[in-house]
């Protein structure tokens, strides 16, 4: 009898120790100019608060970007639709209301706060202007001032901070780059052309090597290959007689790779940058700027977050209503997880790493949904439905 009262008591508690924590993010619902309040409590998760956003009932103006300060007392939005420009919001957590706005540039979009500037970052995406180079808007939080808006490439998207709070990162979508931008003096520090850094790397991790007879391979030729390889001056080149006509975007070159999100590691000097036009993304050694790993996706990578233990990568398959979770270590693929419905769109991981939460926006009059991923047995445990394409995403707390 004493053992079956332990048994449950043992079960009771590691009951409530399991789903005895609600958790809260925010996530935008872009066709509806709502943000909704998503509650998690373990087993269920359900929208709890829907938010009205936006100034003008006649148009949809489309809340995109959506991040919490480090303190967790403030959340912030990017309204993407504006005349011309959109704008920045700043809300108080919890009562969700409206303490300050300010005017950015063209379609601002994905935004992060440096916990050690204190200040914002926000890329104007210019969704609707010329394929032209746009910029990372750096807002003053507390008094709601944009200090500055620095130029990188066409279409920039996933501003996200390094974990020192030192360095910011987006990608520009349409010229495939990756910039680096000191968040101390504002200025562009180091760009990448990430069609080239992945040209060099091969996916080693889907490279089956117990097939390969190396015995049947012909080594004979390599050694004038390399002789010729040598006598090549590409110093004397000349550059200005390649045809540059398949290049558009007033010069720009119109990326393969079309990179849409940058994550960095919680503890390493390397990002991960999405690949969403080449169904991969690459691992980036910040010390060296140079590719390391290539991880080969399903369709359409988009959005990418990592746990904060940096344990695992999860990424968001918006072509193939997949979510793919990785395991940064080995470079494998642990799970490629269907979602509740079409066109996936964001990632935001629990402070804890313990639960992924996926926005997905749907098609048409589909609602928009939040599914929960538990990142330990690698399913979907629910799902919470909100209002139309659903989009930017943002964990805002655990409570016991």
């Amino acid at each position: 009898m004493k053992r079956i009262t332990l048994s449950i008591i043992f079960a009771a508690l590691f009951s409530a120790a399991t789903y005895g924590q609600d958790y809260y993010v925010y996530v935008t619902a872009e066709s509806e100019d709502e943000v909704s309040v998503v509650k998690f409590d373990g087993k269920k998760a359900e929208t709890i608060k829907n938010i009205q956003v936006g100034v003008w009932p006649q148009e949809i103006e489309g809340p995109h970007g959506i991040t919490v300060d480090p303190s967790g007392e403030y959340w912030y939005l990017s309204l993407a639709h504006g005349n011309p420009y959109g704008r920045l919001y700043k809300y108080k957590t919890g009562t969700d209301e409206v303490v300050g706005s300010v005017e950015l540039g063209l379609f601002p979009a994905s935004m992060q706060i440096s916990p050690v500037t204190g200040l914002l970052y926000c890329v104007n995406f210019n969704l609707h202007g010329d394929m032209v180079p746009s910029t990372v808007s750096v807002v003053d939080v507390e008094s709601m001032t944009e200090l500055d808006q620095i130029t990188t490439g066409a279409m920039p998207h996933g501003s996200r901070i390094s974990a020192d709070g030192m360095k910011h990162y987006s990608v520009a979508m349409m010229s495939g780059e990756l910039f680096e931008i000191d968040a101390f003096n504002l200025k562009v520090a180091r760009t990448l052309d990430l069609d080239e850094a992945s040209k060099g790397l091969v996916d080693h991790s889907t490279m089956d090597h117990s097939k390969m007879d190396h015995s049947k391979m012909d080594h004979s030729g390599m050694d004038k290959k390399e002789e010729k390889a040598k006598e090549m001056d590409h110093s004397k080149m000349d550059h200005s007689k390649m045809d540059h006509s398949k290049m558009d975007m007033g010069g720009m070159k119109h990326s393969a790779f079309k990179p849409t999100w940058v994550s960095p590691h919680p503890s390493k000097d390397l990002v991960y940058v999405a690949g969403n036009g080449s169904a991969e993304v690459l691992e980036i050694d910040t010390k060296t700027w140079k590719a390391t790993r290539k991880f080969t996706t399903d369709k359409g990578p988009y959005n990418i977050d990592l746990s904060p233990d940096g344990k695992y990568m999860v990424v968001s398959y918006k072509t193939a209503a997949k979510t793919g979770i990785w395991d940064l270590e080995t470079g494998k693929e642990l799970a490629s997880l269907e979602n509740s419905q079409k066109v996936t769109h964001g990632v935001a991981i629990s402070s804890d790493s313990r639960y992924a939460f996926v926005s997905v926006e749907g098609k048409n009059d589909d609602p928009g949904m939040v599914d929960v991923i538990d990142l330990k047995t690698l399913k979907v445990v629910d799902t919470a439905y909100l209002g139309k394409q659903a989009g930017g995403i943002a964990f805002w707390k655990v409570d016991d």
